[in-house]
């Protein structure tokens, strides 16, 4: 059997990963679509096998890494939902206070990767706060596919709610010194974004190839943002002209990295279309920014 290795995978691959990832097509759709690029001993299992996400061999921070403590907790849902569960995450040697980041998953709830991201902030100095949004359902189910499924029947303005109540939940953490900031990815992108329109006290928001805010939105921004886009990711860039304008419009601190001839999803590193130098890059500059605006 062929051996797969990402250099071997066209774009229209990734473009199509992506359509399937984002509910565009369904899985019938994707493994048919799939197939097609399925050539030169290449299987269509091995092709999709290959473009899903490795949780068990990609995790930095193990979850009973000795450094940190890190708990499952639960915060009242502002919408009804009961209680949201959340990974929450700080360094065990930590001396004083420290500064908050609720880290936001993408659209298929808190699974191992995020988990992982979640405790990487706290190991850089901070008190994390991961929350799964499909608590209402049961939980992260254990799978991305049934995951995905499960989100799209919550309504995403709720769970911006509860991201919300998130961030009220760590800032009077007693562990806190009150000053949260936001980073997500994808759909957690998006709920940053919005974050940052909905709370003004938010002291920094990190949005990693996420969907833009209205423009009506952006003169309630009162954040600074950071904001990395992958130059492959023509579906979510097609937003950033009018956002960028409409934060100089009105006059926002903001900082937007494009990275080139990567895809959405680059920092994700359990799946192919991660990208190590791009990815290492955007964290170190999130962790500098979140230092500066959180310390």
């Amino acid at each position: 059997m062929t051996q797969l290795r990402k250099e071997d995978i066209k774009q229209e691959v990734f473009d199509l990963y992506d359509d399937y990832a984002h509910n565009r097509i369904d899985r019938r759709d994707f493994m048919q679509k799939l197939s097609t690029y399925a050539v030169g001993g290449i299987t269509v299992a091995a092709l999709s096998g290959f473009l899903m996400p490795d949780y068990k061999g990609q995790i930095q921070v193990a979850q009973n890494d000795p450094r940190l403590k890190s708990e499952y907790i639960n915060y009242p849902s502002p919408k009804g939902a009961g209680t949201i569960k959340g990974l929450l995450s700080k360094p065990v040697d930590a001396k004083g206070k420290l500064g908050g980041i609720v880290v936001v998953h993408e659209n298929r709830g808190l699974n191992p990767h995020i988990e992982d991201v979640g405790r990487r902030a706290a190991l850089a100095g901070f008190i994390s706060l991961a929350p799964d949004m499909l608590t209402p359902l049961g939980g992260y189910p254990g799978t991305d596919d049934v995951g995905r499924e499960m989100q799209s029947k919550r309504d995403r303005n709720q769970m911006l709610e509860d991201f919300i109540a998130a961030y009220d939940y760590l800032k009077a953490h007693p562990d806190c010194n009150g000053k949260v900031g936001v980073v997500g990815f994808c759909f957690g992108g998006w709920i940053s974004n919005m974050m940052a329109v909905r709370i003004p006290d938010l002291k920094a928001a990190v949005p990693f190839y996420g969907g833009q805010p209205a423009k009506e939105d952006v003169p309630n921004i009162q954040a600074p943002l950071l904001i990395h886009y992958a130059s492959l990711d023509t579906r979510v860039n097609e937003g950033w002209p009018a956002y960028e304008a409409a934060l100089k419009e009105n006059n926002k601190t903001y900082t937007a990295y494009m990275y080139e001839n990567v895809n959405h999803g680059f920092h994700n590193d359990t799946t192919p279309r991660y990208d190590k130098a791009a990815a290492e890059l955007a964290w170190s500059r999130t962790i500098e920014f979140f230092n500066q605006k959180l310390k």
